[in-house]
C-alpha cells in the first residue's frame, strides 16, 4: 500500500527576529502550535515561508528545528524552490539528511521552462532522493501549468504520491479523479476555494492563513470532511476575508501580521520585502482586528 499524506498541512512561515535574522526558537514554537491543533503534517520552507530570501544553511536549519519540534508526530515536508535543477537536487539531499519526511517541489524559479524543460526538472530533483514529494502546480505565480492531462504523464513515478493543486480552478480536481482515480492524494493550496474543492473530493489542504487560527482552520477541514456543509458554510463566511489574504503578492506580510496579532509569531519579514507600512497596514489590520473580535465562540 502506497504512503498517503492526508489531512491539513499548513505551508509554515519562517520566523526572523528584527533584524532579519533566523529566529529558530520562534519558528519551533509555532510549529509546536500547530501540531496541537491536529494537523496532519507541515510545509515549510515554501513561498510562504520565504524559501529563496534564505541561505542553504538557513534552511536546513529551518528543517531540523521542524523535525525536532514536531517531534515525530507529524510528517515535515520541505518546500524546494531553485533557480537550477542543480541547486534543488543539492537541497532535496541536504534536507533528507536534515530529517525531512519528503518534499514540495515548485517548478525552476525565475526562468520559465518549457513543458518538456518543466518535466525533466520535476523528475530529475523527485529522483534525488527516495522520499515522498508532492508536485506544486501554480501556473498563476510560476507560469508552469500541470493540466490533468500532463499530469497522468507522471503517474508512473512512485515517489510523486500528492499533487498540490493552486490553479484557482476548482474543476480540476474533478477532473483529475476522474483521469487519474486515487492515483495521487490531492491538496488544495487556495484558501478561498477550499469549500469549493471540497466538494469534489480532497485528501489535504496546504493551508496559508489557518496558521493564525489553527483551532478554526482544523475545525473547518474536519466539517467539510464530514459532510456538514451547513455548519462549514458558517465557519467559512466568517473565514473568507482572511483567507483572502493569502491571494495578494504581500501575502507573506500579511500572513505573518495575522499571525503576530494572533499571538502566534512576529511580522518580521526578510528584504527584499518590508513590513507593512502606512494606510495598508491599518487597511489589513482591521480586516484581521475584525476577524479576531468576531472569532466563533468555542
Amino acid at each position: 500500500m502506497r504512503q498517503r499524506w492526508l489531512g491539513v498541512f499548513p505551508a509554515m512561515t519562517t520566523q526572523f527576529h528584527e533584524d532579519q535574522s533566523l529566529d529558530a526558537a520562534g519558528t519551533g514554537r509555532h510549529v509546536e502550535a500547530m501540531v496541537e491543533s491536529g494537523v496532519g503534517g507541515l510545509v515549510m520552507c515554501g513561498s510562504l515561508g520565504e524559501n529563496q530570501a534564505m541561505e542553504p544553511d538557513e534552511k536546513v536549519e529551518v528543517v531540523r528545528t521542524a523535525v525536532r519540534a514536531a517531534g515525530g508526530k507529524v510528517p515535515v515536508v520541505v518546500g524546494i524552490a531553485e533557480t537550477s535543477t542543480a541547486k534543488a537536487v543539492r537541497a532535496a539531499r541536504d534536507f533528507a539528511r536534515a530529517g525531512a519526511a519528503g518534499f514540495m517541489i515548485m517548478p525552476p524559479m525565475v526562468y520559465r521552462p518549457d513543458n518538456a524543460e518543466a518535466d525533466a526538472f520535476f523528475r530529475t530533483v523527485g529522483a534525488a532522493t527516495d522520499l515522498p514529494w508532492m508536485l506544486y502546480n501554480n501556473p498563476i505565480a510560476y507560469t508552469v501549468d500541470i493540466t490533468p492531462t500532463r499530469l497522468a504523464e507522471f503517474a508512473d513515478i512512485p515517489n510523486l504520491i500528492a499533487v498540490k493543486e493552486s490553479s484557482s480552478d476548482p474543476r480540476r480536481i474533478i477532473e483529475i479523479r476522474l483521469l487519474l482515480g486515487d492515483r495521487f492524494d490531492l491538496f488544495v493550496g487556495v484558501d478561498d476555494l477550499i469549500l469549493e474543492s471540497s466538494v469534489h473530493g480532497l485528501d489535504g489542504w496546504v493551508a496559508g492563513s489557518g496558521i493564525a487560527f489553527p483551532a478554526e482552520n482544523q475545525r473547518l477541514w474536519d466539517l467539510l470532511q464530514a459532510g456538514r456543509w451547513d455548519e462549514a458554510r458558517a465557519l467559512y463566511r466568517w473565514f473568507s476575508p482572511l483567507m483572502k489574504l493569502d491571494t495578494h503578492p504581500k501575502f507573506v506580510q500579511y500572513i505573518k501580521l495575522m499571525t503576530q496579532e494572533a499571538g502566534l509569531g512576529t511580522e518580521w519579514v526578510r528584504e527584499p520585502r518590508k513590513p507593512l507600512a502606512g494606510e495598508e497596514r491599518e487597511r489589513i489590520l482591521a480586516i484581521i482586528r475584525r476577524g479576531i473580535e468576531t472569532r466563533p465562540k468555542g
